[in-house]
């Protein structure tokens, strides 16, 4: 089907062909007529399969252009996820011509200045839980008039601290209001509280393969005080056109950095910035390219598409399949291909198996030897 077909209005369809989106992707055409058609749901969609372009366009199709009143409001778990939607909120309203305004309201940022741009009358509203709800709370950012809520990456809003501010949220909200809730997995414990919010929702599948095929998984075996050396061999060997590196901890980040700077290679760390000029640095430079590594954790990653990673490095291995699902959706979105590392102790390596048998993978055992990767079977 074509999205004109999904009964997208000719603005936004013309605004997705600027950007070279002419085929609608199986999440979006399962998605688009129930959303269209004004019902709760639960997005459940792979990394990288076009979510967030799914509650978009039915939401951007029913704002009333003329209303100057917030009527879309969007909640993302971090700051980078909330600036990347709201990004992508701004180019479809300019791609289509559209007198759509957005905002984003994210904390790290002065209250004033916020404030101020929502006397402007923001139709769409973009960020943080714990922002929106304050300034709901304050009586500045007005909800009588919104239409439908999305919370981005519920499997994790609705459990945690988040949990309350986004109950609150929806709860601020008039009756008939669509409820969206987005992830990438589902988690058995927020089933009931998705229930509580929106009976009788719909539930949206696309993609039965909880990790994409087009990812390459591999795994290399080495001290733990042999990581950071190990690290570096594997970025000269295979040359990443663009990488992330995964850390838990902030020792790990500092030490990566340091060690690859060393050796003259540009790194972003995302991880280690603490304010909101730090990340957004980070981010810049990444996207653009000006580096090609990227250190970041699982909070900091956590629903970023950012085009062209080619590969992802977990240098501090996750101990849930969960958690390395997500990381490696950083790689192979919208159909590229993608190779995934794991740097393991002896240890660690028991995690292969879980990882496969979970996520029905398979990992390849590979070695760094003069320059070069190979695997166990062509190991010189």
């Amino acid at each position: 089907m074509t999205f004109a077909e999904l009964q997208i209005t000719p603005a936004l369809v013309a605004a997705l062909a600027k950007q070279g989106i002419t085929d609608p992707m199986p999440i979006q055409v399962e998605a688009l007529p129930v959303l269209l058609a004004g019902k709760h749901a639960y997005i459940n969609s792979e990394t990288g399969t076009g979510k967030t372009l799914a509650y978009l366009l039915p939401a951007f199709c029913k704002v009333d252009q003329a209303l100057a009143a917030t009527q879309i409001i969007v909640v993302a778990p971090t700051h980078e996820l909330a600036i990347q939607i709201q990004r992508q909120s701004c180019d479809l309203a300019q791609n289509a011509g559209l007198p759509i305004r957005t905002l984003l309201l994210i904390g790290g940022t002065l209250m004033q200045r916020q404030i101020d741009k929502l006397k402007k009358k923001p139709q769409v509203v973009v960020g943080s839980p714990g922002r929106i709800l304050e300034l709901i709370n304050m009586g500045r950012l007005k909800v009588d008039a919104v239409k439908t809520v999305v919370i981005d990456e519920a499997d994790r809003q609705l459990a945690g601290d988040s949990l309350e501010p986004v109950r609150k949220i929806i709860h601020s909200t008039q009756a008939g209001c669509q409820l969206v809730f987005v992830s990438a997995t589902e988690q058995p414990e927020c089933a009931s509280e998705v229930a509580r919010l929106a009976p009788g929702l719909v539930m949206l599948r696309a993609g039965a393969a909880p990790v994409n095929r087009n990812i390459e998984h591999a795994y290399v075996v080495c001290k733990e005080n042999e990581k950071p050396e190990t690290l570096r061999k594997l970025i000269n060997a295979l040359q990443p056109e663009r990488s992330i590196v995964f850390v838990h901890r902030n020792a790990s980040a500092e030490l990566i950095a340091s060690r690859l700077a060393d050796r003259k290679m540009a790194v972003a760390d995302l991880h280690g910035a603490f304010d909101k000029s730090e990340r957004k640095k980070a981010m810049d430079d990444f996207r653009s390219g000006r580096v090609k590594v990227l250190i970041a954790s699982d909070v900091a990653a956590r629903g970023l598409d950012i085009e062209g990673v080619t590969h992802i490095f977990n240098f501090d291995v996750p101990t849930e399949s969960k958690a390395y699902l997500h990381r490696v959706g950083r790689t192979a979105r919208a159909g590229a291909e993608g190779f995934a590392v794991a740097l393991m102790t002896e240890q660690e390596s028991r995690l292969v198996r879980r990882y496969e048998s979970d996520l029905g993978i398979t990992l390849t055992r590979i070695f760094v030897r003069e320059g070069q990767v190979f695997q166990e079977e062509e190991r010189p």
